[in-house]
């Protein structure tokens, strides 16, 4: 069973298809990544001299994930004049383009509709391809003309404008080549155990799921899904039997916990990865409106002014990005499970970059953070609240997001900032019916 099929099911016979799990024998491979110093082993506190599971940092009692689907920086955030993004022309054009193999450049190009195709790769061997020993010229070749298209604030007003107004991370990588899975499970356990694909593992992690810490030193969470639970990556944790499972639950309680002030300490919010996560071929406006939704009931709630919101993407999805992912740290000794064909390379490199920023009254204004980040720095940023165990050496290495609020001075944002309203898919819906339309356009293709 793969992603798709899983999600296609919802959570129905979950438990069922445990016994249909399986993979490949792993392969050692060598990657010439220069990895980064290893400071910290699993296990070890962020705090030695302090008692395990204590707050550190009372002023947020309530930390939110939200992560969304399949896009990278340049793709979506690229042209908001904020962090790295693209570099324009005399036209205010991006410069960017790639070869496509046959003789001809593909310039970086705005999608002719707010809808995607099935086209985009985000596979191991295609991300490979794409980074070209860090040229970033691979992202045609490796995947179609698609990859080299963006998306503007005419498409996705709401993530723009509070990528525009609150602080964002033009550094924040996808913790590997891969594809979602492998990326959301680096978020709750600091690892893939090696998978690179939308598989699952025969087994759990040695040192757990965050949520198991949380559930030891007595600290509040949920997953409020909508259409399939991220803890679903290791379906075990989904049996009935498993205690850990008992946190899940449907998107609708977020919106009650959020409007009455029952927010838990740690919460990860889920779009519906069939329709408003914005993986393709969805259109991302229904995205982009989900995003709002959240936003505005974390904003108008009572828990508001206590309150941190942590937003990204879990993978690039194949999408074009002009910043080299930098070398890490691996999180353990598992190489990746490489069928026949598959490049070689190892996790002591992160994947692309995707974009991520803090919501929160202490959210730092006019500020955009350049320290090197994956989904890890989510797990480390717990780990530091609370004073946890590192599940893995790459959280344990990890930086924290507390960097982009200020917890010393008066709240910036108590009062919430207003914001541009969301896209509203009910006028411009067009695309799901006819189609994304013509990717690439003539206009973008040119003789090398």
């Amino acid at each position: 069973m793969n992603r798709r099929q899983f999600l296609g099911g919802g959570l129905v016979g979950a438990s069922m298809v445990l016994a249909g799990c399986s993979t490949s024998a792993s392969v050692s491979t060598t990657s010439t990544a220069p990895t980064r110093r290893v400071l910290r082993e699993a296990g070890s506190l962020p705090y030695p001299d302090r008692p395990v599971g204590a707050d550190q940092i009372p002023q947020v009692e309530h930390i939110v994930v939200l992560m969304m689907e399949n896009h990278s920086f340049d793709n979506l955030i690229g042209l908001i004049g904020r962090g790295d993004g693209f570099t324009r022309g005399r036209d205010g054009r991006p410069t960017a383009a790639n070869p496509d193999g046959t003789g001809h450049l593909v310039h970086a190009f705005h999608m002719p509709t707010e809808c995607q195709t099935e086209g985009v790769r985000n596979d191991w061997t295609a991300a490979h391809v794409a980074y070209d020993n860090g040229r970033m010229n691979g992202f045609v070749i490796g995947s179609t003309a698609e990859a080299m298209g963006y998306f503007t604030e005419d498409d996705i007003p709401f993530l723009c404008g509070m990528a525009g107004t609150f602080p964002i991370a033009d550094r924040y990588f996808c913790s590997a080549p891969a594809q979602t899975d492998p990326n959301r499970r680096y978020l709750i356990s600091g690892t893939s155990l090696g998978l690179i694909d939308d598989t699952f593992p025969l087994g759990l992690p040695p040192n757990g799921v965050i949520y198991e810490q949380f559930d030891k030193h007595g600290i509040t969470w949920k997953d409020y899904y909508s259409s399939a639970p991220t803890l679903g990556v290791y379906l075990p944790y989904l049996e009935d039997t498993n205690p850990v499972s008992k946190g899940v639950t449907k998107i609708d309680q977020f919106f009650v916990d959020a409007a009455f002030g029952h927010l838990p300490s740690y919460c990860l919010v889920e779009p519906d990865y069939g329709r408003s996560s914005e993986e393709d071929p969805q259109d991302i406006q229904f995205g982009d409106q989900f995003m709002a939704t959240v936003v505005d009931a974390l904003m108008s709630g009572p828990d508001w002014e206590r309150t941190m919101l942590i937003w990204t993407y879990d993978e690039h999805g194949g999408y074009y990005d002009h910043v080299p992912p930098p070398a890490a740290v691996p999180p353990d000794d598992i190489p990746p499970d490489l069928k026949p064909g598959d490049p070689p390379g190892g996790f002591d490199r992160y994947g692309f970059r995707v974009p991520a920023g803090v919501v929160s009254p202490y959210a730092k204004k006019d500020f955009v953070s350049h320290t090197v980040y994956d989904h890890t720095s989510i797990l480390k940023t717990v780990e530091e609240k609370w004073n946890l165990p590192a599940l893995t050496r790459r959280d344990a290495n990890a930086e924290s997001l507390w960097d982009m609020v200020d917890l010393e001075g008066s709240p910036t944002f108590l009062v919430p900032p207003r914001l541009p309203g969301a896209a509203d898919p009910a006028l411009r819906a067009g695309c799901l019916t006819t189609g994304a339309g013509t990717i690439p356009p003539p206009s973008a293709v040119t003789s090398a």
